[in-house]
């Protein structure tokens, strides 16, 4: 769908997630509508129990919602089987995780290779696309060497090489440098910034406010509600700890 903000990628229409825990329901989702458009670079906050992650994981076709719609370019993920879902998650959804989630017996070239085995492209060219990927996130040079010889930046490089191999419609990344120190984390927020250059849709799951300050959006969210959705000059509910972030834990 295209409209006066360009193309739309991600269409939620009153999403709830409710889980039951015994007898008791807990609504992780109260109701979220939400439009992400085609190189759009979001960040969503909230603090532990706010429903970020619960928000993270439906956007990234990882759980369902109980009920509402969502909608990537176009398709109604809410409406199709698992086997299709699992296909959505693949081709259209590159993931970054905290922990980087590498396979440690193999070479970071092969750990980029890896989503091509479900792709419906398959193993085509696949050590040409791997090479390209790395290269792009500045490894050419270690491609050859296994996740115990990489530092923990070298690492998220690798991961996010492997996120962006299938050519997703959004890059979506989970505390991406929740396990880094300072410098390395701004070295891996730079490459993020590039890719939003270079068009890429992000949608950035973090507490800390000096890494949701390179997005170019910030979606706060409470109680399993978008309580403000703000361009990141015009957001003002910032509540720094110490050392800049909300001093909170993972939702």
């Amino acid at each position: 769908m295209t409209t006066e903000n360009g193309n739309l990628t991600i269409l939620l229409e009153d999403v709830k997630r409710i889980y039951k825990v015994g007898v008791e329901r807990i609504h992780a989702l109260n109701g979220v509508s939400l439009k992400v458009y085609e190189n759009e670079f979001v960040a969503i906050m909230g603090h532990s129990g706010s429903g970020k992650s619960t928000l993270m994981n439906v956007i990234g076709c990882l759980d369902r919602a109980t009920s509402g719609s969502y909608e990537l370019d176009g398709q109604d993920t809410t409406a199709i089987g698992d086997a299709a879902l699992a296909r959505v998650r693949n081709e259209q959804i590159g993931f970054v995780f905290q922990s980087f989630e590498l396979m440690p017996q193999l070479s970071a070239l092969k750990n980029v290779e890896m989503p091509l085995i479900y792709s419906r492209s398959g193993w085509f060219g696949r050590r040409k696309l791997a090479c390209q990927a790395l290269d792009r996130v500045g490894l050419a040079s270690r491609m050859k060497h296994k996740p115990n010889q990489l530092s923990g930046g070298e690492k998220q490089r690798v991961a996010i090489a492997r996120a962006l191999i299938c050519n997703p419609s959004i890059l979506l990344a989970d505390e991406p440098t929740g396990n880094l120190d300072s410098k390395t984390s701004g070295s891996i927020l730079a490459l993020f910034d590039e890719l939003h250059l270079q068009g890429q849709t992000i949608i950035m799951v973090t507490h800390e406010e000096n890494v949701a300050a390179h997005a170019k959006r910030i979606i706060r969210m409470e109680d399993g509600c978008i309580c403000s959705d703000l361009p990141r000059e015009k957001d003002t509910d910032n509540n720094p700890g110490p050392h800049g972030d909300l001093q909170e834990g993972t939702s």
